[in-house]
Parts: structure tokens; C-alpha cells; sequence
């Protein structure tokens, strides 16, 4: 796919006003990306912060996750290195019980497929999140912390992690062996992409 035709199809994706009845912010996808891209970023859904300012990850989980791949803002967010493309494009919503809505089911379905073969030069996608994780590695069985513990047999086309929230930092000191196994090898693939 050229350039031109990743635009039009982004351009297309960004205009998507099927959930606009049911977001309580109104529609605003957020997703970037070129064909040049290596490394891909699949997430969650913007939280208020992102759709407010339109960066995907302009929050403290964002400086968690860039923290965790080793790039500074000025890398992860230029676009012929990083697509990131969110399981739901828009804000869902906050839970009554806490945090956010989950993403939106019907946007995946309707934009993964025709979006993540555009980005042609993707050589590693990196599943952060439980959505994400369930919609790529459809039929695989187990927990976030399964699948992640897994992480070596999905390469080398995907890498599974856990959400960089702060809600995490108990699953992160549960399970030392991300900071001293998965990150190492993280930050090192990241950094032979770009």
C-alpha cells in the first residue's frame, strides 16, 4: 500500500462516527502511523487526556510505556518510525467502579483488518493490554499474566505486555521477571527497529 493510500484509508478511519451516540465525549479517533513505521503499538482506548490533546499516550501510563521501550517522547511519537493503534479509537467512557470503559467492540473489527496490513514496514506489534492481546492471539487460552509470561514464543511478530498504568504496578512487582527478563529484550529489539 503506498502512502497516499495509508492517508486516505487513516483519513477515513479518523472521520468514523459509528459509536458517536454512545460516547460521552463525542467521537475523536486517535491513530498515527506511516507505512514506514517499523514497530506498531496496539493499546487500550484514549483515555480524557488523550482525546483531549489527540497524542495517543500523553499521560503518565505513556511515560511508563516509553520508559519501558527506552524512547523519549520526540522518537515515539514520530510517526515513519511508531504506529500506534488503539483496540478503540475513541474515549469509551469512565466505569462507575473505576477507570474507563473498555474499548468500543465495534471499532476493532471494523478498522483492524483494512489498518494493520497498511502499515507495511511493521516488523514488531506489541500487544499492550488484555484487548489487544485477545483480538490478535485469537484461540490462545490463558490470563494477561500468561500470556505475557509467554511472550518468546509470539515472536517475532508480536510481543504481549501488560497496560503501563498505574493500576499495573502491583502486577509489576508480583511478576519481576518482566523488569529483569522482557524488558531487556524489549528495549533491545526496540532499539535494532529504529
Amino acid at each position: 500500500m503506498s502512502e497516499a493510500e495509508l492517508a486516505a484509508l487513516l483519513a477515513e478511519a479518523r472521520a468514523c462516527r459509528l459509536c458517536a451516540a454512545v460516547l460521552p465525549l463525542g467521537p475523536r479517533p486517535v491513530i498515527r502511523g506511516s507505512t514506514t513505521a517499523r514497530l506498531m503499538i496496539i493499546g487500550q482506548a484514549p483515555g480524557t487526556r488523550v482525546h483531549e490533546t489527540g497524542l495517543s499516550f500523553n499521560d503518565p501510563s505513556g511515560n511508563r510505556l516509553r520508559d519501558w521501550l527506552g524512547l523519549d517522547r520526540e522518537t515515539f511519537y514520530d510517526e515513519s518510525r511508531i504506529a500506534i493503534m488503539p483496540m478503540g479509537f475513541c474515549y469509551p467512557g469512565r466505569d462507575p467502579k473505576g477507570g474507563d470503559l473498555p474499548p468500543r467492540p465495534e471499532c476493532a473489527p471494523l478498522w483492524h483488518p483494512p489498518l494493520r496490513p497498511a502499515f507495511t514496514g511493521v516488523e514488531l506489534t506489541l500487544l499492550v493490554g488484555s484487548y489487544a492481546q485477545r483480538f490478535y492471539l485469537k484461540g490462545r487460552k490463558g490470563s494477561m499474566t500468561e500470556t505475557v509470561a509467554a511472550w518468546r514464543d509470539l515472536l517475532p511478530e508480536f510481543l504481549p505486555l501488560p497496560h503501563p498504568s498505574w493500576r499495573n504496578t502491583a502486577w509489576l512487582k508480583r511478576n519481576p521477571w518482566f523488569e529483569a527478563e522482557l524488558l531487556p529484550e524489549l528495549r533491545r529489539r526496540v532499539a535494532a527497529l529504529l
